[in-house]
Order: C-alpha cells, then structure tokens, then sequence
C-alpha cells in the first residue's frame, strides 16, 4: 500500500492490512512466520510541510535461530507505533549538522509519498530484541563439543583459563609439590 501526499491533502488515511508472509523483505536470518496484521492512520501534521504521522498497531510472528543454541525460534510482535516522516528536501536544507534530540525519533522520505510496507518492516524489525534466544532459560551450546546443552547434558567441563597466573603455575611446577 502506497500512502500518497495528494490523499493526505484531503483527508486522513486509515489502513487496516493483512500482510502475507514474504511479501515485505527482511534479512535471510530473519521470516516472517505469519500474516502481520497493521491497523491505523496516517495524516499530514503540518501542510506547509509535508510532515506525515502514521501510528497505529502490528501483530505478527517472526521466526529466527535462536542466537545461543542455533535452533528455530518464534517471536511474537506486537506492537503501536507512533512516527514522524519529514520530506528528506527539507532534511537537506537545514544541513547535517544541525541534528538535535528530535531529529533522531523523525524519519525522512522521498518522493510523493510512503510504502505502508517499508514502515512496517522498520517497526517489526525496531520491535526485535538485539539478542534473539528462544527463551531466557536457554542453556545455548557447549563450547567444547557443540552439543546443545537443551536436549541433553554433554558433562563437559570448560576450565576458565586466567592468563595472568599462568607464570606462576609454570614456575610452581618447576618446584614440585609442597612439602
């Protein structure tokens, strides 16, 4: 869906879409593991300069290996976003180097208008968490066999190595045991 500036001119645009899986890109790590489901409005904030808010609700579930044991995860997102578009003309008259607090929370777009898509894929993607494990009990894999610690206990044994005594191990080997 294509949210265009002459539309917004005339009234507020309401969207409610279903979105099928595959049809917004996301990177190879990450798919979408249901239909998203977007409701909401988008609107001009101010008409001399073609601010656009879009806010409103997603539901989706996202699927990804879990970053600790490498097996397949689910993760629900739901989420209300509230966000702030500005022409990206009027982003360059002002120069790089006035960016301020504000600046960060707007983004920028081109053209006559924005993708609906592109907007959702940002907010399901700000919406992850940097880690994605899939659950906070999960034991990952062991770095010495590569067993996933999950299914089953290898009994491996990781000996925490400090580098800083390794000189005065070596030299207590040198002298033998203690008398």
């Amino acid at each position: 869906m294509f949210i265009g500036l002459q539309e917004l001119e005339s009234r507020t645009v309401r969207f409610n879409v279903d979105v099928s899986p595959g049809e917004i890109d996301f990177d190879s790590k990450l798919t979408q593991g249901s239909v998203l489901h977007a409701e909401g409005t988008a609107q001009l904030i101010n008409h001399s300069l073609g601010e656009i808010r879009v806010q409103g609700d997603l539901d989706v579930t996202m699927e990804a290996t879990c970053d600790r044991c490498l097996e397949g995860a689910k993760f629900p997102v739901k989420n209300h976003f509230d966000l702030v578009y500005m022409p990206s003309a009027g982003a360059a008259a002002h120069g790089e180097d006035e960016v301020d607090e504000a600046g960060v929370e707007v983004g920028y777009y081109e053209g006559s208008g924005l993708g609906l898509n592109d907007i959702l894929r940002e907010v399901v993607l700000l919406a992850l968490p940097m880690q994605l494990v899939c659950s906070e009990a999960c034991k990952g894999i062991c770095p010495v066999c590569g067993q996933n610690r999950n299914q089953q206990d290898c009994g491996c044994h990781l000996e925490a190595a400090d580098d800083r005594w390794s000189k005065l191990k070596a030299f207590r080997s040198e002298i033998g045991p203690r008398n």
